[in-house]
């Protein structure tokens, strides 16, 4: 199989996380179409995704798409079975070479060994008994003969690993280039299918567009139906205020639908790994170190924005009876918690953000300002092109691991979300007071 050696770049992971979502919320917002029918540019987009699986054929439900399947299922056992193969070449090759260092070091041991006996046997017959001399010749005699034994023991068993090790070792060897050749033809396979079906796809669409049956006309059951639940689906504006604490909610609901479409990012990214790992046998060394960091800055962003719209867990055995009145005295009285965790968070994060910046390995301008180096002013006046462009140049704190993505982003962000949350728990406070005196 091919192998696929991909590292993502670390101005590709940042601008992914920015740009994907604003074209994400662009498409989502568009006018849905009144009839249903498929689409050119989002065959392409499962195409390029998921064409090894045929699920472009199965999206324009063509069963053809389930020639795929089994071909790929090939491209999975062929791997499983040459990555058994490689641990038995592995595992024998090892055994060879413990096996023949055996052998060269015994045989010598043993040459000199019986080398060295004929002479400490006359020594032993001539000592004196009785005597000391007697004794350690007596000693060093056993010492050469067990030396014999054990060495030539050892010989043995090496040689019967090399008898055994070396024809396994061997088939194992044609294993694995039978395996990887099954999988590598394939694979080319399947790629082959990809290609050919890119071309065609503009006329797979306009052919399953053409064949598409007229949407079926609902009853009057299932239009009440639908009308009842068009009633009671909240849509998230509803939960910003008016007034100034409008722009607020207004803030943290931007925010969160902002990165509530970095999970379709994750999708994307451990479908690649799982291609990568278990299709082309190269594991990626960032992907879940990437997803992981997103999944910890989308948690504190969207912190603001679930508040807003109550996604929060709480009891509401008692809260959910009582008037609006009585709950904005409830929040109120509670309030106290929320500000003391959402300052801890905010002051913490700031010390933590900073902390990141300032570390002694970062060589910026603004990793000299945080350490107290170089005054504000100095910094600005110093800055270049370079401080952004320079590969040498860092920041500040990176990852312990091979990818090296700065962390210090990640650290701000927690600063971001802090502040998100303590200005929704300030709009909260205020429309908590608006409802005690009556003018919500």
């Amino acid at each position: 199989m091919p192998q696929l050696d991909f590292t993502l770049p670390h101005w590709a992971y940042w601008l992914g996380l920015i740009v994907f979502p604003i074209i994400a919320a662009t498409l989502a917002r568009r006018p849905k179409p009144k009839e249903r029918r498929y689409f050119l540019a989002l065959g392409y987009f499962i195409l390029v995704t998921g064409g090894i699986l045929g699920l472009h054929r199965l999206y324009l439900k063509s069963l053809i798409g389930l020639l795929y399947i089994p071909v790929f299922i090939c491209i999975l056992f062929a791997n499983s079975q040459g990555h058994d193969a490689r641990s038995v070449v592995s595992d024998m090759s090892n055994l060879v070479r413990q096996a023949e260092r055996t052998l060269e070091r015994e045989t010598e041991r043993v040459a000199s060994a019986e080398k060295e006996l004929p002479a400490m046997r006359q020594k032993l017959t001539e000592a004196e008994d009785g005597s000391f001399a007697k004794r350690r010749a007596e000693r060093d005699v056993k010492r050469a003969e067990q030396r014999i034994e054990q060495g030539t023991s050892r010989i043995q068993e090496a040689e019967a690993s090399l008898e055994t090790a070396r024809p396994a070792e061997e088939k194992a060897l044609e294993d694995l280039r039978f395996w990887n050749n099954v999988g590598k033809y394939a694979f080319w396979l399947l790629l082959a299918g990809v290609l050919i079906d890119a071309v065609l796809l503009p006329g797979l669409v306009r052919k399953s567009n053409r064949n598409l049956p007229p949407d079926p006309e609902l009853s009057e059951a299932e239009k009440k139906l639908k009308a009842i639940e068009d009633a009671e689906r909240k849509d998230d504006a509803s939960h910003v205020s008016t007034g100034w604490t409008g722009w607020i909610d207004r803030l943290s609901l931007m925010c969160g639908e902002f990165v509530s479409y970095w999970a379709v990012i994750a999708v994307i990214v451990y479908y690649f790994e799982v291609m990568s790992r278990y299709v082309f046998g190269s594991p990626t060394n960032w992907a879940h170190e990437a997803m992981y960091l997103m999944f910890g800055m989308q948690y504190l962003i969207a912190g603001s924005y679930a508040m807003l719209t109550e996604a929060h867990v709480r009891v509401d055995i008692f809260y959910a009876p009582l008037s609006r009145r009585r709950k904005a005295v409830v929040d109120l009285l509670t309030s106290v918690f929320f500000f003391i965790f959402a300052g801890t968070l905010l002051v913490t994060s700031w010390v933590f953000a900073f902390d990141a910046i300032a570390v002694p390995s970062g060589n910026a301008l603004v990793s000299d300002w945080a350490r107290g180096e170089i005054g504000f002013v100095e910094m600005l006046g110093n800055w270049n092109l370079s401080q952004w462009s320079d590969p040498n140049i860092r920041w500040g704190e990176i990852s312990f691991n091979e990818w090296e993505v700065p962390l210090w982003p990640m650290k701000w962000v927690m600063v971001l979300g802090g502040l998100l949350l303590v200005l929704q728990g300030i709009s909260k406070f205020a429309q908590d007071i608006r409802a005690l005196m009556g003018r919500a």
